[in-house]
């Protein structure tokens, strides 16, 4: 008889800039692995060689002059090597994956931010992503005055933490439209102190946890 292993869960962590993401995965990972999960922690756009490669001409400051296609098509393509290459195999094991952003983050930068069309979105999703979704995402949302104030004190801004605060705003609004619209997403109050945002995120992925012991699909 052979053993099916289970599909591993994919928790994506989404948000504006300076919502406390990075932070937020390395706790949950930590826990996850205290009950004897494996656990993957990635980003977007990145999380492999090529993505790498792609994550640097996409937040370099200097290139200015890529277009909005451009831009979309790169982020596509850096989504779709990453979930080959590293997500897939990873639940396909078993593990968990934490994710840094994913496709929740194109809708609402390159839509709603950059004003691209939903319904072209949503083309390149279906054509690289098959309709492929994480099983829980964890929206930070936080006043984007706040945000932006907070990744101001880590380092210089990159290519899109160098764009004007209306975009941000739009971004923020179709982050918490889709939000709404979909039971995966779960919205927390990032304006919160971190340890306060931690514990609720903990929480939170601690039910899903228990939820699934025993009704691996």
């Amino acid at each position: 008889m052979v053993t099916i292993a289970p599909r591993g869960h994919f928790i994506t962590l989404e948000g504006t800039e300076g919502v406390g993401k990075s932070s937020l995965m390395t706790v949950l990972s930590q826990w996850l692995v205290s009950k004897g999960e494996s656990v993957v922690t990635t980003r977007e756009p990145g999380g492999t060689a090529i993505g790498e490669a792609l994550r640097s001409l996409l937040l370099n400051p200097s290139n200015q002059n890529l277009t909005d296609m451009t831009e979309l098509g790169l982020m596509f393509a850096a989504r779709s090597q990453h979930l080959a290459e590293r997500i897939q195999p990873a639940l396909a094991r078993g593990d968990w994956v934490i994710c840094d952003r994913f496709t929740d983050s194109t809708y609402a930068y390159q839509g709603g931010g950059r004003g691209m069309s939903e319904t072209l979105i949503a083309q390149f999703e279906q054509l690289t992503l098959n309709g492929f979704q994480p099983d829980l995402t964890v929206l930070l949302d936080v006043p984007i005055a706040i945000g932006l104030a907070r990744a101001a004190q880590v380092g210089a801004p990159d290519r899109f933490e160098s764009e004007q605060h209306a975009f941000f705003e739009r971004a923020r609004a179709t982050f918490l439209s889709r939000a709404k619209a979909q039971a995966r997403t779960k919205i927390i109050d990032a304006s919160q102190s971190q340890a306060t945002v931690q514990r609720v995120v903990l929480s939170l992925v601690e039910h899903h946890w228990r939820s699934l012991q025993g009704h691996q699909p």
